[in-house]
């Protein structure tokens, strides 16, 4: 007995003794390198081991955390978490320099459990390191889906949805319009989603969702599709202390397994159709995203073509569906908590579209300055993605005078850079006219740093034009065809939800009724019903 007893001791002693030796050894060692480099300042609050880590995990979002740090320690700083140094930028002229001069250095992705568990093990897109399997998946993503002339081509299927779903939307008012006094109730987080992710779905695997307030199948998967935009924004302890990869505290990693399992065999299913299709020369099998890929794509070094495949379309259709539905839903809660603003996109509408026409085309888009302001500051107040996916420097740089090391992680702050008091007047009041006045030349594309919701530099979102595309006609078309207002007037909630993006904490409910005259929905919607 004592012999069992003693080994355990041992036993317990060495694993708690060799991780400590293995943490004290590289702060000795960062302490040292510290004393003969130029450093970053570090934040105050580190604790022993985790150093910054509870920041990422605590009560409020990690970049509401991380903004608070940037109000006492200024526009660059260090944090530690666990192992790992990170340079946290909330300076717009400093981020610049990180995506501009040190843009190769800062290239690459750290190894997050999140993103090998439920990312193909870092195959898709936005979490794969940065070398030639990248290189080559971003060109297929840009040439085949992203590039101005596919954008161009796929104009059809994204008009063609969003009209579905208005229509979707119309029949449903027409049903219960009679019980609610002409008004009737809907969810507009999940009517945004449904829109996005048909629009997605149809340009990548030829598929369109039933109406998600049907079949218990197509609610389980977008609850899968929730949970992993959530813990793909997860720090777990294994990240931040490499030496405990083996341990799952709190069971993320469990889950992470089974929501990578419930979707990878949604995205397996839709791959065997189409080599299904394929291997009977339909000759419609490679309109779609994952039909081109599936002929051009071969096996590469670190992952096989079938795992590009799904890893890049699941990539595709995630980041669509999530961002671009989020911001819809931020921008539609900046109008209601603002009629006055409400009002200019309505008269907007009116004028260069016309009560007496039914659906809001692209080429109308183009005219509606005042409703491309409100998306620009919804993006400026509210980037879908508050913190840049975590860049990771593959060699040594220098960043406003400070020495940087390899290895270093950079977490950019956006939301911080775009409330920046000092770029903007008022910077936390939504005010879409300084896009058309004092800051009319500013874009969201990457070129001006002081507004970057996409990022910038070589790890910047791709899809860019495809997001704007379905934010316009979207908002623009739901703006036109339905008067909103919130229940009994009341100021919508704007808390922010946790994730690798920031959705609106809850959900927005909202009355709705048909703005138009019934003879337009008539005259243009021989597919509705009518009373």
């Amino acid at each position: 007995m004592d012999y069992f007893h003693s080994v355990t001791v041992t036993s317990t002693v060495a694993i708690i003794t060799f991780p400590l030796l293995f943490l004290f050894s590289f702060l000795w060692i960062s302490r040292r390198n510290t004393n003969l480099k130029k450093t970053a300042p570090e934040a105050g609050g580190a604790w022993p081991i985790i150093g910054h880590l509870r920041l990422l995990g605590g009560p409020q979002p990690p970049h509401i955390s991380l903004g608070n740090l940037a109000d006492k320690y200024g526009g660059i700083f260090t944090i530690r978490l666990g192992v790992h140094r990170a340079l946290v930028v909330s300076n717009w002229e400093i981020a610049k320099e990180c995506l501009t001069i040190n843009d190769k250095a800062f290239a690459t992705r750290p190894k997050l459990a999140s993103w090998e568990i439920l990312g193909y093990n870092s195959a898709m897109i936005a979490f794969a390191p940065y070398g030639p399997y990248w290189r080559q998946v971003r060109k297929f993503a840009t040439i085949e889906l992203l590039s101005n002339h596919r954008l161009e081509l796929l104009k059809p299927v994204r008009e063609s949805e969003v009209k579905a779903s208005l229509q979707q939307l119309y029949q449903m008012w027409n049903k219960k319009k009679s019980s609610n006094c002409g008004k009737v109730i809907v969810e507009m987080k999940r009517w945004f989603r449904d829109v996005t992710l048909n629009v997605i779905l149809r340009i990548v695997v030829g598929k369109r969702i039933p109406n998600s307030y049907e079949g218990d199948e197509t609610v389980k998967w977008k609850k899968s599709l929730d949970d992993l935009f959530e813990l793909t924004g997860k720090f777990v302890v294994s990240d931040a202390l490499p030496y405990l990869r083996w341990s799952d505290f709190g069971g993320d990693k469990k889950l992470m397994k089974k929501v990578a399992k419930e979707l990878d065999q949604v995205v397996e299913e839709w791959l065997r159709e189409h080599k299904e299709k394929r291997a009977e020369n339909e000759a419609n099998s490679e309109e779609d995203f994952m039909g081109v890929m599936l002929s051009i794509l071969r096996d590469a070094e670190e992952h096989d073509a079938d795992t590009i495949n799904k890893a890049v379309s699941l990539a595709l259709i995630l980041a669509a569906e999530d961002t671009t539905s989020i911001t819809m839903t931020w921008a539609l809660s900046l109008l209601l908590n603002n009629r006055d603003a409400l009002n200019k996109v309505k008269q907007e509408l009116d004028i260069h579209v016309g009560k007496d026409r039914l659906l809001v085309t692209e080429s109308d888009t183009k005219n509606l300055v005042y409703l491309q302001s409100v998306i620009k500051e919804t993006l400026r107040l509210y980037p879908a993605a508050p913190l840049a996916v975590i860049h990771e420097a593959i060699e040594d740089c220098s960043v406003h005078g400070y020495d940087i090391s390899t290895g270093t992680w950079l977490i950019l702050n956006l939301q911080k850079i775009q409330r920046d008091s000092q770029i903007w007047e008022d910077p936390l009041k939504f005010q879409p006219e300084r896009f058309m006045t004092t800051h009319k030349d500013i874009d969201v594309k990457g070129h001006d740093f002081e507004l970057i919701p996409f990022s910038s530099g070589r790890r910047m979102c791709p899809g860019v034009s495809f997001a704007l595309k379905i934010l316009e006609l979207t908002l623009a078309n739901v703006l036109h065809w339905f008067e909103i207002e919130t229940l009994t007037n009341e100021i919508v909630d704007m808390r922010e939800g946790p994730g690798l993006t920031s959705p609106k904490a809850t959900p927005l409910e909202v009355q709705i009724s048909p703005r138009l005259p019934n003879f337009v929905y008539q005259s243009h919607n021989q597919l509705l019903l009518f009373v």
